[in-house]
C-alpha cells in the first residue's frame, strides 16, 4: 500500500476503484494502489460517495474527515484522511 504522509495526522492513499462490483471491498494491491470494489455505478458522483463511505466505515472516522484529494472522475483517485497518521490507518486497513 502506497500511504504518503503530508503531516502528523494526515494520511493520502492511491486507491483504484472498480466500479458496479458484486460488494463493496478492498480486493488487494495495483500497482502501489489500493483495488477498491464499489457496488455503486460511477454516475453522477454515487461511487466517489461509496467510496468515502466505505472508508469512513473502514476507519471509524467522520465523512467530513475523508476527502478525494484527486481523481474526481477517474478510476485511479488519491484520498486524503485527516486524523489518522500514516501508522494508525495501517493498522486499520490491516494492509
Amino acid at each position: 500500500m502506497t500511504a504518503t504522509k503530508n503531516s502528523q495526522d494526515v494520511t493520502t492513499l492511491a486507491i483504484k476503484v472498480h466500479p458496479r462490483a458484486k460488494k463493496n471491498a478492498i480486493t488487494g494491491e495495483v500497482g502501489g494502489a489500493l483495488k477498491l470494489s464499489l457496488t455503486s455505478p460511477p454516475l453522477d458522483g454515487k461511487a466517489n460517495q461509496a467510496c468515502i463511505d466505505f472508508f469512513a466505515k473502514l476507519l471509524k472516522m467522520p465523512r467530513s474527515s475523508i476527502t478525494i484529494a484527486a481523481g474526481q472522475t477517474s478510476r485511479n483517485k488519491l484520498i486524503r484522511i485527516e486524523g489518522l497518521s500514516t501508522d494508525e490507518v495501517r493498522q486499520r486497513l490491516k494492509v
